[in-house]
């Protein structure tokens, strides 16, 4: 039998469109969205692009506000503050079930994803260090297997992404940062779930008081 492939609406690229120059900060956050422009930039009608707002602003990217439009919005330190306590419950939850189920394999992968994450700390490499944090993360969250709780937290993260990585610059914190994903991987691959939780949380913390 013959399987045709049916590919994705228009404005699902479109939103992974803007998303990407959003993440750029080529549309900065505060800035306005305006639908006939990007409309034409894209060549594309309206409907797709508005529907690609609409789809960002389900993730937190975007804000619309009443009679006057969509903006890429702008994360306030009350957002912050908001954010980064769910973070703490989920990703701490999602460590301490990483240190009870992963398998040997798995744990294998956590390591040698930190090994890379120290040299790129060595090398005082911020871009890559950053990349190779958000997959620790991803992976542990993978480990624990719970889809619900990584659909909010993969939502959350992306509207950090608007502001975050400029964190990893400040003075001390890429060193911190690093200690404090030591002390998560040991606590993992002891198979020490209360630890693991901890630490993770402590981590958490400790990025939030890095924005300010």
């Amino acid at each position: 039998m013959n399987t045709k492939l049916i590919n994705r609406p228009l404005y699902e690229d479109v939103a992974e469109r803007l998303r990407a120059q959003i993440f750029a900060h080529e549309l900065a956050p505060g800035s306005w969205l305006d639908e006939q422009s990007l409309a034409q930039e894209f060549g594309i009608s309206r409907t797709p692009m508005r529907e690609a707002i609409k789809v960002l602003a389900a993730e937190g990217l975007v804000t619309t506000k009443m009679n006057r439009g969509a903006y890429v919005t702008q994360v306030e330190r009350r957002d912050l503050e908001q954010i980064f306590t769910i973070l703490s419950l989920l990703e701490g939850q999602a460590a301490k079930e990483t240190a009870l189920r992963a398998t040997e394999d798995q744990l294998t992968q956590l390591d040698n994803l930190h090994h890379r994450l120290e040299k790129a700390a060595a090398d005082r490499d911020v871009e890559q260090f950053f990349d190779i944090n958000v997959r620790f993360h991803d992976l542990i969250q993978e480990i624990a297997g719970n889809k619900w709780m990584n659909g909010v937290i993969n939502d959350l993260r992306k509207v950090l992404k608007l502001q975050r990585r400029d964190s990893l610059s400040r003075s001390g914190r890429l060193q911190n940062s690093l200690l404090e994903h030591r002390q998560i991987l040991q606590a993992i691959l002891k198979r020490d779930s209360v630890g693991a939780e901890a630490f993770m949380r402590k981590h958490l913390a400790q990025g939030l008081e890095a924005t300010q």
